[in-house]
């Protein structure tokens, strides 16, 4: 019935869109926050000021979406979950979160696709950048033949580049760069590198004094 009621109020002007939004499904819009021709239905939605969601993004199946201040989810998006209240799958993980965290200042482009089975956090002034990118948080454990799922966290003043595959369990530290075309598989804890490869590994050091890394606003020009 949500999804239905999501689809069916796409119809309506935003600022019409919004109040009904608000009124309906409980949802928390601030009023400078935007969402364009988008179906955007998780159970809780919280937006922060300036945050904004493109157009022809889909995202559906999650407990919560949250959007911090001034942060960005583009167009073309595809951002799914599996909700906690099924028990066929996923029904041992009792502290599993199918959410999407979005922080302050945060960006996530276009044309990417989201499995947030179990949470997904991007960092605070951070680039999900270019396009076609993945971020996949379930797989089938061989071992013990059945669905599993583990969280991600993309750290804050991160940036990711194009065409990337984030796996189930992994972290990208703070102030850390994933290089294009790469796989991260595990968990990183040295801030400042250049992690790269398939699967990623360190590859470089990076300097502290980069101004990526001490912006105020999220937006580069």
């Amino acid at each position: 019935m949500k999804r239905l009621l999501a689809l069916v109020l796409l119809l309506f002007p935003w600022r019409i869109r919004r109040r009904l939004l608000i009124a309906l499904l409980r949802y928390k819009i601030h009023p400078t926050a935007t969402i364009g021709l988008s179906w955007i239905c998780p159970d809780r939605l919280e937006m922060g000021p300036g945050a904004r969601i493109g157009s022809l993004t889909v995202c559906k199946g999650l407990a919560l979406l949250s959007m911090g201040e001034q942060s960005r989810l583009g167009n073309l998006n595809w951002i799914t979950g599996f909700p906690i209240a099924s028990t066929k799958f996923f029904g041992d993980e009792h502290d599993r979160r199918p959410e999407l965290v979005i922080c302050e200042h945060a960006s996530v482009t276009n044309r990417h696709l989201i499995d947030c089975t179990n949470s997904v956090r991007i960092g605070r002034f951070t680039t999900f950048a270019g396009f076609r990118s993945q971020i996949l948080t379930h797989s089938i454990d061989l071992y013990r033949c059945r669905q599993s799922s583990k969280p991600v966290s993309i750290g804050d003043y991160c940036f990711v580049g194009t065409g990337c595959v984030v796996l189930g369990g992994s972290r990208l530290p703070d102030y850390s760069v994933l290089g294009a075309g790469s796989v991260l598989n595990k968990s990183f804890g040295e801030t400042h590198q250049l992690y790269a490869g398939v699967p990623a590994r360190a590859v470089k050091a990076l300097t502290h004094d980069m101004g990526y890394f001490h912006r105020n606003v999220g937006f580069v020009d």
